[in-house]
């Protein structure tokens, strides 16, 4: 199916009510496994580039010019997505570079700012037809919209997007970045009064400590995009560790990297079609 855009594969989620994952990628070989976990579902990904995963590679082309073809040589949608870029120049790039949509995060900045510098992000992705996502908490939250307590107001969401023509909004409804525990719950009634309040789809960032169950709640009140990487970070180094627990003469790299990249596929394909299920009514 190839390189796909990222706004056909958030409008089709969303007019079918599903939600749709984007995944983080460390390494080629997660993004091995998020393709393959997705051409084993049948159902597309979004494959995300980090900020931080740019600076730990040490250059913005190698990694991204190696996701690009493999996303190219997949059999099912892959759309291509930065994500995080506090720095206009990396989202820059990643349009001049073909990313299918990139995501400027100003939430640290005061909200005069954070529209300023996402109008100027807009206004270059819009020449080349490139999606822009761009994250809101409350104003003035110096600590980012996932900070324990902070929640996304919906008439300060409107006026965001209004005011900067982004095509998809994170919002903060009570998940956090980095959590190895699945115990996180989210204001249900908060993100259908967002979903109410603003046209583009609404991402859920920091999904990795949200059980199965509140995720899939989360879509059905509103939610589209589902941002996971800690928690498939984990299920790659559980793998490894466990391979060279049984196999500890192993020396070759690519034996064991090989078990973290098959544990990461078969999550990957689990998660896609559990927010994919999110359209089918309760029983």
């Amino acid at each position: 199916m190839t390189l796909t855009p990222t706004r056909v594969l958030l409008d089709d989620a969303r007019a079918a009510r599903r939600g749709i994952g984007a995944f983080n990628v460390v390494h080629l070989e997660t993004a091995e496994a998020l393709i393959g976990g997705a051409e084993d579902a049948g159902l597309p990904v979004i494959l995300q580039l980090s900020e931080n995963c740019v600076g730990y590679h040490g250059a913005f082309e190698p990694i991204a010019v190696a996701v690009l073809a493999a996303a190219e040589a997949s059999t099912v949608r892959v759309a291509v997505h930065l994500d995080h870029a506090e720095e206009v120049e990396l989202a820059y790039r990643a349009i001049d570079h073909g990313f299918g949509s990139v995501m400027y995060d100003g939430a640290k900045l005061e909200f005069a700012d954070n529209v300023a510098n996402t109008r100027l992000v807009v206004a270059r992705a819009n020449a080349a037809d490139v999606l822009v996502e761009a994250e809101l908490g409350e104003i003035g939250g110096k600590d980012g919209a996932h900070a324990p307590g902070v929640r996304t107001d919906p008439a300060e969401a409107s006026r965001f997007v209004a005011e900067t023509g982004v095509e998809a909004l994170a919002v903060a409804v009570g998940s956090s970045h980095a959590m190895t525990e699945r115990v996180a719950s989210l204001d249900l009634d908060l993100i259908g009064r967002l979903a109410a309040a603003v046209p583009v789809p609404l991402v859920l960032h920091g999904s990795s400590g949200v059980p199965d169950e509140t995720i899939v709640a989360g879509i059905r009140a509103g939610l589209t995009k589902i941002n996971v990487s800690t928690h498939l970070n984990a299920a790659f180094t559980a793998a490894i560790r466990s391979h060279l627990a049984r196999h500890p003469e192993i020396v070759d790299s690519r034996k064991y990297v090989a078990a973290g990249r098959a544990a990461v596929r078969e999550e990957t394909a689990r998660l896609l079609a559990l927010f994919a299920s999110a359209d089918k009514e309760t029983r």
